[in-house]
């Protein structure tokens, strides 16, 4: 064989599907989702409060008391997000004492008190800023889940039919409407109240089971208040008893150290790689097969082989694919890299720790290894339907079933990984050939043994070496084979070794 000859072929496959426009808008589409991705989230995400009217008829007590439930409850996971910021960054230093510095803890409305009463969240974050590193990302802070309006006139003096008329026009005003003429959701507590505890309420939209939980919590702890009260309980000691509640405390992992979330976190950029060579051997398998097809409808072959040889025309197709795919990766990788490391948010703040298991050099040497094989190894049989394929429907026919049978499992493996259970089915995949580079860059962030990545690698190092063998045969036999459609027998004839003649 010669070299020459190979790298002329390579880059001649290299150079057709590079000229394809379906490649580069291939190539883009990753950098440009990860540029657009936060804007359009941004965009996207509905930061607006469900916006709740209150129409108190027994006394203003209930509603009053709804709208501080509320405030304490966003003020609650504003101190647990702002203590998740300051673990995930080391911050404790800002204040000590504070609250919102102390994480195995359940924050009580005593925490909030002194939260608030210490100046909330612009405190919070002016101490922080006196201590942080200037790469330190900016804190989000949690957007409130739900505002209390007053209730305007028209509902205010309503009753009967004309009630039903007016809240139903309040929750089914338009959204662009003035803030004052709609509402999300609105709840009458009526005059008979506790005698009759109904309460009724409007809504747009089915209600969230939280907003309905705290709404019961609320009323229930009012009604109570009451009947204690008119038992002859004195208010302060009927209040005693209805706000004693125990001291909760939690202890959670550092951000991204539980065990769901760890996972989770350590397998995107793994799972990312095994989907990237899934979709990049897709791509490039269809555009190799098209350029074959052409070559042997546009009678090219015959040309080609009185130059070169059957082997060097497949060895340079297979370099060829395998440079289109390290193009590919490369391009893919280098944008993930730039939003991990020379952006900031939330998409950058996930990618930097879901590096750290593909790191290391025994984890950057198997990412290559297994890549580079699992592309070559899945190559061979695109470059094996060509040679046997006159037309496109013709190669289709071949492909589809090559397709099902890597993507079905493959599918099933990714969705085991982000369950986190491994199973007899990881297990398997790992030791089936065409199977293996996919389910070894799947599991390296969830955990695989030195010995079993050592055992896989032999194993699809010796079926790649099988396959080229099968794959030279093939070729020899069957590229000049044009009209004619191999069965089975005649497959398996060509498959076999050339007679001595």
């Amino acid at each position: 064989m010669r070299w020459h000859n190979i790298w002329l072929v390579a880059r001649r496959e290299f150079a057709q599907v590079v000229a394809l426009k379906s490649f580069w808008l291939t190539l883009l589409l990753i950098p440009i989702a990860l540029a657009i991705g936060p804007l359009l989230g941004d965009k996207l995400d509905d930061d607006e409060p469900t916006r709740v009217v209150v129409l108190d008829r027994a006394g203003g007590q209930a509603g009053a008391a709804l709208a501080k439930r509320f405030a304490f409850e966003r003020d609650q996971r504003l101190m647990t997000a702002l203590s998740r910021y300051v673990r995930r960054h080391k911050l404790e230093s800002a204040d000590p004492a504070a609250p919102w510095t102390q994480h195995d803890r359940w924050y009580t409305p005593a925490d909030v008190s002194a939260f608030r009463a210490g100046g909330g969240l612009d405190a919070a974050l002016a101490k922080i800023d006196a201590v942080k590193r200037e790469d330190t990302p900016k804190f989000e802070a949690v957007p409130a889940d739900y505002e209390f309006a007053p209730a305007p006139p028209a509902l205010t003096g309503a009753r009967g039919p004309a009630l039903d008329a007016a809240a139903n026009a309040l929750v089914r005003a338009d959204k662009d409407a003035p803030k004052a003429t709609r509402a999300d959701l609105v709840l009458l507590i009526g005059e008979r109240y506790p005698a009759d505890p109904t309460v009724r309420i409007w809504a747009n939209e089915q209600p969230r089971p939280s907003f309905m939980a705290s709404v019961q919590d609320v009323l229930t702890t009012d009604l109570r208040q009451r009947l204690l009260t008119e038992s002859g309980l004195p208010a302060a000691q009927a209040a005693a008893v209805q706000g004693a509640a125990p001291a909760l405390a939690v202890t959670t992992p550092p951000p991204g150290g539980g065990a769901r979330e760890a996972l989770f976190v350590r397998s995107i950029v793994p799972l990312a790689l095994a989907y990237i060579l899934m979709m990049g051997l897709m791509l490039s398998g269809s555009w190799m097969l098209q350029g074959a097809i052409e070559e042997r409808s546009k009678k090219l072959l015959e040309s080609v082989l009185a130059c070169i040889s059957p082997e060097e025309l497949m060895y340079g197709k297979l370099l060829g694919a395998l440079a289109i795919g390290l193009s590919m990766l490369t391009a893919w990788l280098g944008a993930g890299a730039i939003v991990a490391f020379a952006t900031q948010g939330a998409i950058a703040d996930m990618i930097r720790p879901a590096l750290a298991p593909v790191t290391s050099p025994g984890a950057i040497i198997t990412l290559i290894y297994f890549f580079v094989m699992g592309y070559i190894a899945i190559s061979i049989l695109f470059v094996g339907i060509g040679a046997l394929a006159d037309s496109m429907s013709e190669a289709q026919g071949y492909l589809m079933p090559v397709l099902l049978a890597i993507l079905l499992p493959v599918t099933f493996l990714i969705q085991a990984i982000l369950a986190g259970t491994g199973g007899p089915l990881v297990q398997v995949l790992t030791w089936v050939p065409i199977w293996t580079p996919f389910t070894v860059l799947a599991r390296l962030g969830s955990g695989i043994s030195m010995l079993e990545v050592i055992g896989a690698g032999i194993v699809l190092a010796a079926f790649v070496a099988l396959e080229v063998m099968l794959l030279a045969r093939l070729f020899r036999a069957s590229l000049l084979a044009q009209g004619q459609k191999p069965g089975l027998k005649v497959l398996i004839e060509r498959l076999r070794p050339a007679r001595e003649s």
